[in-house]
């Protein structure tokens, strides 16, 4: 295993989620329920499995497209969700 691929997948997704829906509704969870050892281990799922469905998906889809183009066409859908939101459509 790369320690440095790592670090950095490790260091993205912890910044990107930090204040995002996801956690909000973690917080919400565990203040509704009273039960954060539940919510805990319910959210690490959840994300864990999200992120094992990208990995597989990047990882099947880089044997047919090239990882560059790859990486250009999830910019260009992150800039059209980002629009859309912006525009009031999602």
């Amino acid at each position: 295993m790369n320690f440095k691929t790592f670090l950095t997948t490790f260091g993205l997704i912890f910044i990107a989620e930090i204040g995002d829906k996801t956690q909000l509704a973690a917080i919400t969870l565990a203040a509704q329920t009273k039960q954060p050892v539940a919510v805990f281990f319910g959210a690490a799922l959840a994300l864990a499995l999200v992120s094992l469905i990208g990995v597989s998906l990047g990882n099947v889809l880089s044997d047919f497209i090239n990882p560059e183009i790859l990486h250009k066409i999830a910019a260009a859908a992150f800039i059209l969700i980002g629009a859309l939101m912006l525009w009031g459509k999602i």
